[in-house]
């Protein structure tokens, strides 16, 4: 499923592009004066093959939730349990996510990757349990390589079949205590920034325990014999296994069955943002079909987005997590979509262009 999903990704179609550009000029409004937003337009034209490209609605969103086992280095004061009952809090519509979600119309499907726990069925549950939880990435690969794969196909399923029942645009979410510890430790590989640079405070940890986090994620990538050259895909799957968590794998798969499916994916904070990097070096044409939708406050989220060369729609100085700051976006992606629709050109509209 990986092989075919990588086969079917296509880079952005140049034409449409130029299509695009040439239309946004001639439309009543001066020449680059909506800004971003013409960017976004133009982005998701080459994404689509088409333009105008085509309204980024219905979205969905597929939160990701799995365990870690780092977590028991001490690395967030947060229990582990809070994990699984945070997901109990996703299906009962009570999370700050669900609350942005209803506001921009937007489905929500919890899937389990990797909780360690065994969860009551759902009806907005989706089980692809690899594991109870990763191993701890500080003493050794968190993951198995065929584990990482199984996340990966686990996210193209999801990302699959929520096209298949009409999603049009794709939103990414995460839940897992202590995953930001292991975003800082992929973000690090795949960006070659320093783990201090890149290592946040999460939930919001002491000085103590964002050292101890920091110490954390040099000792992973010593011990996994990390960074290494994962500008092939060999490498980037065994560092993705080695220091990423089962949601970031299931992300990365969720990004590129969205990018072979021509549908947007619209990418939250830091743990959106690390799994963007796994999937990017799997195949750089699958970011032709990402859009950031906001810039995290953790550190390690400017560093992904600055590799990936992704500008964020919304800068709030979020940190939550959840898919809350891509959330928060989509309204602005589907309005820079229906200005391509709806908004006429001087030609048709009879207004006189600014002369040349």
């Amino acid at each position: 499923m990986l092989a075919d999903t990588l086969a079917a990704i296509r880079a952005a179609d140049q034409a449409a592009i130029a299509e695009a550009r040439a239309l946004q000029d001639r439309l009543t409004k001066p020449r680059g004066s909506l800004g971003v937003l013409e960017d976004v337009a133009v982005r998701l034209a080459g994404a689509a093959g088409a333009c105008p490209p085509p309204l980024p609605a219905p979205a969905a969103l597929a939160i990701f939730a799995a365990d870690h086992g780092v977590h028991a280095a001490g690395v967030t004061p947060w229990p582990q349990e809070v994990t699984v009952q945070m997901v109990a809090n996703f299906l009962a519509g009570g999370a700050v996510a669900n609350a942005f979600a209803a506001q921009a119309g937007v489905s929500v499907t919890v899937v389990d990757v990797g909780v360690a726990a065994d969860l009551p069925d759902a009806p907005a549950l989706v089980k692809r349990k690899i594991g109870y939880g990763t191993a701890d990435l500080s003493r050794g690969p968190a993951m198995t390589v065929d584990q990482a794969v199984r996340a990966l196909e686990a996210g193209i399923t999801v990302a699959r079949d929520l096209v298949a029942g009409g999603a049009r645009c794709l939103v990414t979410g995460d839940m897992g205590i202590a995953n930001t510890t292991a975003s800082a430790a992929l973000v690090s590989v795949f960006t070659g920034a320093d783990p201090a640079e890149v290592t946040g405070r999460g939930t919001g940890i002491d000085d103590e325990t964002y050292e101890r986090k920091v110490r954390i994620v040099r000792e992973a990538l010593r011990v996994n014999g990390l960074p290494a050259d994962t500008s092939s895909a060999s490498e980037a799957l065994r560092a993705l296994a080695a220091v990423g968590g089962f949601e970031h794998a299931a992300l990365a798969g969720f990004i590129l069955g969205g990018a072979a499916a021509r549908v947007p994916v619209l990418l939250d904070g830091v743990i959106a943002g690390a799994a963007a990097l796994a999937a990017a070096a799997l195949d750089p044409a699958a970011l032709d079909h990402c859009v950031a939708g906001h810039r995290s406050a953790e550190p390690g989220h400017a560093a992904a987005l600055a590799h990936l060369g992704l500008r964020p729609l919304v800068d709030l100085e979020l940190r939550l997590g959840e898919g809350t700051g891509a959330l928060l976006a989509h309204p602005m992606l589907c309005a820079a979509v229906r200005v391509m629709h709806d908004v006429a050109t001087f030609d048709s509209a009879g207004v006189t262009e600014k002369p040349v």
